[in-house]
């Protein structure tokens, strides 16, 4: 027999009942649909390159589909290492997303001997956005009226010609540094933060030429304040179907292009992973994406997050031979 003092057992029961409502609370506080608060989309550069023109089309699209505002953030600097870095960092919650370009997620591994994020490890990929072609562009009053006469010019002054790109293990930085590979010159690379500050550094000719967007470069061509050598790109671009390709102006074989894609950091949830990634490719494949997507010199891709992952494996494999061949460093 179990004896007990005057109001006990009463406040026992009642203690019981508290933390069992406590718990279903807590329970539900867990269950809460996702996304329960704005998505944040880190993009890797400063606003004006291509990346930032595709996140900030596709977000508010995102944010129709998804119920949730989609807010863009730009983080840039260091090949796109800070921004993956503080994703990386961030709570796998699926309210933090990386729009990453292919040099912060395959060139950097080769490029820098100690990062503070593994492209493979502290991701979950979602999907690729598009791409974007490059063109290597110079001013109007360097000495060299197409490729094969930039090519000489360069050859009979190594070390004296320099290039722009939007900064260090960037897809324009290893551009360059497979064009001074394949046509056996010594330019010297000189990184900005960003296309915006590489293309007015060739406009003012503190560099003598520049890798860059091509959407970030059209007015000043058409203005006549840059002269284009030709689009990095396998064929030439709808954009400015005049210009020669770089390996029809004289460099055969020569091919790069830039990608970027959309990322979670690791252990997301794949059912959040999943959402995204149906969200995102709905949103690619409509007319009106479609459409807004080229005036601005984009071409959308989507896809599986097993897509994504199979690109960056391949162009992990590329960039770190260009690299090893030609000794790309970060300055």
């Amino acid at each position: 027999m179990q004896f007990y003092q005057s109001g006990r057992p009463r406040a026992a029961h009642l203690l019981i009942a508290v933390f069992l409502a406590a718990l279903g609370w807590v329970s539900g506080v867990q269950a809460q649909p996702w996304p329960s608060k704005p998505i944040r989309i880190v993009v890797t550069f400063p606003p004006g390159g291509s990346s930032d023109a595709a996140a900030r089309l596709v977000a508010p699209r995102l944010a129709e589909r998804l119920g949730q505002n989609v807010v863009v953030e730009n983080r840039p600097g260091a090949g796109g290492g800070i921004g993956l870095e503080a994703v990386a960092k961030s709570p796998a919650d699926g309210h933090t997303l990386v729009l990453a370009s292919a040099g912060g997620l395959t060139a950097n591994p080769s490029l820098y001997p100690k990062l503070n994020y593994d492209p493979v490890k502290d991701f979950a990929p979602v999907g690729l956005l598009g791409t974007s072609p490059f063109v290597l562009v110079g001013p109007e009053s360097l000495p060299a009226k197409d490729l094969k006469e930039l090519l000489r010019l360069a050859k009979s002054q190594p070390g004296r010609l320099s290039y722009a790109s939007g900064g260090n293990g960037t897809a324009m930085h290893l551009s360059g540094e497979l064009l001074k590979s394949m046509a056996g010159l010594f330019i010297v690379h000189v990184p900005y933060r960003g296309t915006g500050p590489a293309v007015l550094a060739a406009l003012q000719g503190d560099v003598q030429l520049a890798v860059a967007d091509i959407t970030a470069v059209q007015a000043q061509l058409k203005a006549g304040k840059l002269r284009a050598y030709g689009v990095l790109s396998p064929q030439r671009s709808p954009l400015a179907p005049d210009i020669p390709t770089l390996a029809e102006g004289g460099l055969p074989g020569y091919e790069s292009v830039g990608w970027f894609a959309l990322l979670a950091p690791a252990g997301t949830p794949a059912e959040v992973v999943g959402k995204i990634n149906a969200a995102l490719n709905a949103v690619l494949q409509s007319p009106d994406i479609k459409r807004q997507f080229a005036n601005v010199g984009l071409d959308p891709l989507g896809g599986s997050p097993e897509d994504l992952v199979r690109t960056m494996r391949a162009d992990t494999e590329k960039w770190a031979r260009v690299i090893q061949v030609s000794g790309a460093k970060v300055d």
